[in-house]
């Protein structure tokens, strides 16, 4: 999801090196989305079709298809998953998972803006402005949702099935799917390291007793 994918850099030192038909599959899903953001910011969302993108990116539509089901996935599909997965595994065992669960986020979510700014803006202002992005991005908060399940039920000695496991995972997506859409309602002006942190802060302490931020 795109809150949470900016894991690239922290974890791409865990796992073993892509072999080549995998990382030509990874170039290849790439030079579609780099061709979709460079036509979308050219000429809008709506404006821009899966056959301009295939032109673009000097693939078939069906090539496309292939590796996206539809165009609101180039925007909101990655690789990062497991990634943020292997980095949340990476963690101290006797850590608290809130703990690890906020450094890991914090941190991959700070270096992933950093390093690609534009299309971090891009995509989370198409979530907020294009209610098919939203719609989508929605129906695949799940498989992140999964993950997390599976990495909070094994450092914490429950069943990934849980209802408590289910709704603290699914809890965190919908709260780092809102900040995402709070940074870009308010003109990506914050930094997003902090708003996680905020956002962390939230889940595991409530309101507090301090003011409210604006």
């Amino acid at each position: 999801m795109s809150a949470m994918t900016a894991a690239r850099t922290t974890a791409s030192a865990h796992g073993p090196r892509p072999g080549l038909r995998e990382r030509k599959k990874l170039k290849t899903r790439i030079a579609i989305r780099e061709a979709t953001y460079r036509l979308i910011e050219e000429q809008g969302y709506e404006a821009t079709t899966v056959e301009q993108i295939a032109e673009a990116a000097e693939v078939s539509a069906s090539t496309v298809f292939r590796y996206f089901p539809t165009k609101e996935d180039i925007v909101l599909t990655d690789e990062y998953d497991p990634l943020l997965e292997d980095e949340l595994r990476a963690r101290p065992a006797d850590e608290p998972i809130v703990e690890s669960l906020r450094i890991v986020l914090c941190r991959a979510v700070g270096l992933g803006f950093t390093e690609e700014p534009e299309v971090s803006r891009l995509r989370t202002r198409l979530m907020i402005e294009v209610p098919a992005v939203r719609s989508r991005l929605l129906e695949s908060m799940s498989v992140t949702g999964q993950m997390l399940c599976r990495v909070i039920a094994e450092r914490s000695g429950r069943d990934p099935g849980q209802l408590e496991v289910r709704v603290f995972s699914m809890a965190l997506i919908a709260a780092l799917t809102e900040t995402a859409a709070y940074w870009a309602e308010h003109g990506h002006q914050d930094d997003m390291g902090e708003l996680v942190g905020r956002t962390m802060d939230m889940l595991t302490s409530g309101f507090g007793t301090g003011a409210p931020e604006a």
